[in-house]
């Protein structure tokens, strides 16, 4: 199976140029091209879990070159469940914007989607954390074109404030990754976590200092209070396809976080886990305490569905902050459950611009076919409030369980339950306006964007009722889907399987050394005349 570790990155890679080059001109080739490729990678993804389900830790070596020399791909528990997410997610979008003709308002738009896929792959599977920051950088430029699909001053604007956020980020990952290395001499992850045990004392505050700054990157990509700016009108401007994509790109600096600090910065450095709860524990209660009261004040559906993007990952976070199997066990759960009900929750702002030409909580006329599409809203709201009986109220339950052993846990508690109420007054407000209250049919649609043909197709609803489905189904296998979290908190936390794999056992590492041919010091007198004898004995 190890050679299968690479094909979710290689496929979209080569579908990608392949699409600009030969069917730039042909919109139903790029469809086919684009939606065989999402079905292959799905398959291949899914036979990854499969594989990585039994606990093995398997690693690829591009071009065989041997850790830490070389570039290597890491498959575990974590990195297949988090591309199996990604590419079911990628699935459904893909086909949304196929069904609606979202794909057809801007150039590119599959060659986009394929790279953007390329970049999130390569960020889950990496078992090198320049190659990390590599991926990244794929996966950001994609979604630069991504985010302004379509066109339009406001959408530009949007996209003008995330890349500028986003280049800072970058700027800083890359001051972290020289810190690490000169204090290292090494960037792969697996051979960092050994090299840390080791570390002088005298390094210990150097070391500090690398983690705080790989933390702000990843809070960063992970939109928490002060650094979550960019996302509410990034996503309320995006595209609606593209925003739904881009609800597993904030969970990737979860991963990033989860990965980092689970495997290269060991507890006998502390403070290291106390800077982490020091972190991210009071960003994660603002950061919730912020998006949910932005829930309750939004002024159209896309904001509202952007700060309860927000709100989520202050939840997810906040359960990553107490550093413990359990807590990381529920923060997987709960992640996977976000980022569904986020992606159904913007494809039903499209349902609702298409129908009403914008998102507007002010009154207007009933929207033809409104009924299906405020079902649609109504099960996606209860899901991200955290109501019962879906996935949501199951992760937050995991999530208070997990962080009731904390010092703060009465805080975290407080805030969690508090902002659930806030955001189903939020969602119930949203969804009275749009409808069920009486509507003015005089007043003049305020627009925020004008209707479109296409986006109100049947299959386009189909491929969101799929989606709401993805999240009822992932609320029927809680049991197995929290065995599977809990086995993968507690491989997390027990890193020698993942450093064995990549690095290879004590044993394995002397039979490699001892095969290296030993290398003799040259004769200094060979090609000239023969070397003194020297005396016996001497």
């Amino acid at each position: 199976m190890e050679h299968w570790i690479i094909a979710p990155i290689v496929l979209p890679a080569l579908v990608g140029p392949l699409i600009v080059l030969t069917m730039r001109h042909d919109e139903l080739l790029q469809r086919v091209a684009g939606l065989a490729s999402m079905v292959v990678q799905v398959g291949l993804v899914v036979a990854l879990l499969i594989a990585a389900s039994g606990g093995a830790v398997e690693s690829y070596e591009l071009g065989s070159w041997p850790a830490p020399f070389g570039i290597v791909l890491v498959l575990d528990r974590l990195s297949a469940l988090m591309v199996t997410l990604t590419a079911v997610l990628g699935l459904m979008v893909l086909a949304y914007a196929v069904a609606t003709n979202w794909d057809r308002r801007g150039r590119n738009f599959h060659a986009l989607f394929q790279f953007q896929m390329m970049g999130l792959y390569g960020a889950m599977l990496t078992g090198d954390i320049f190659n990390l920051f590599v991926f990244f950088e794929i996966l950001l430029i994609a979604s630069y074109g991504l985010m302004t699909h379509g066109g339009g001053r406001m959408r530009l604007r949007g996209g003008v404030q995330y890349v500028i956020f986003n280049l800072a980020g970058s700027t800083l990952f890359l001051f972290a990754l020289g810190t690490l290395y000169a204090v290292f001499g090494s960037l792969n992850m697996a051979d960092l976590a050994e090299r840390a045990t080791e570390l002088p004392a005298g390094d210990a505050a150097l070391l500090r200092v690398t983690a705080a700054l790989l933390a702000l990157v990843f809070l960063l990509k992970g939109a928490l209070v002060p650094v979550h700016f960019w996302l509410p009108n990034t996503y309320a401007l995006a595209p609606a396809p593209v925003a739904a994509l881009f609800a597993v790109m904030t969970k990737v600096g979860a991963y990033a976080i989860i990965r980092v600090y689970t495997l290269i910065f060991p507890e006998t450095l502390a403070p290291m886990g106390d800077l982490l709860s020091g972190i991210l524990m009071p960003a994660a209660l603002v950061t919730l305490a912020v998006g949910m009261v932005g829930v309750l004040a939004g002024g159209t559906l896309a904001r509202i569905v952007s700060f309860a993007a927000i709100g989520s990952m202050g939840t997810l976070f906040l359960a990553v902050s107490a550093f413990t199997p359990q807590a990381v066990a529920a923060a997987l759960y709960y992640l996977v459950h976000s980022t569904l009900a986020t992606a159904a929750l913007f494809l039903v702002v499209d349902q609702v611009r298409a129908r009403r030409g914008n998102s507007s909580l002010a009154h207007q006329a009933p929207m033809p076919g409104g009924g299906l599409v405020s079902a649609f809203f109504f099960v996606g709201a209860i899901a991200l409030a955290g109501m019962p009986p879906l996935s949501g109220f199951i992760g937050k339950l995991l999530v208070l369980d997990a962080i009731r052993t904390q010092d703060w846990w009465v805080w975290g508690w407080a805030v969690v339950l508090v902002t659930s109420l806030i955001a189903v007054v939020g969602f119930a407000r949203a969804g009275s306006a749009l409808f069920w209250k009486p509507h003015d049919v005089q007043s003049p649609p305020p627009g925020d964007f004008q209707p479109a043909a296409g986006t109100t197709s049947g299959l386009g609803l189909a491929v969101l009722g799929a989606v709401l489905a993805l999240v009822v189904g992932w609320t029927v296998l809680a049991g197995p889907a929290t065995r599977y979290a809990q086995a993968t908190a507690t491989q997390l936390f027990a890193p020698q399987a993942y450093i064995h794999a990549v690095l290879g056992t004590p044993e394995e590492r002397a039979a490699r050394m001892a095969a290296v041919p030993e290398v003799m010091p040259e004769d200094p007198h060979h090609g000239d005349a023969p070397a003194t004898p020297q005396p016996e004995g001497h």
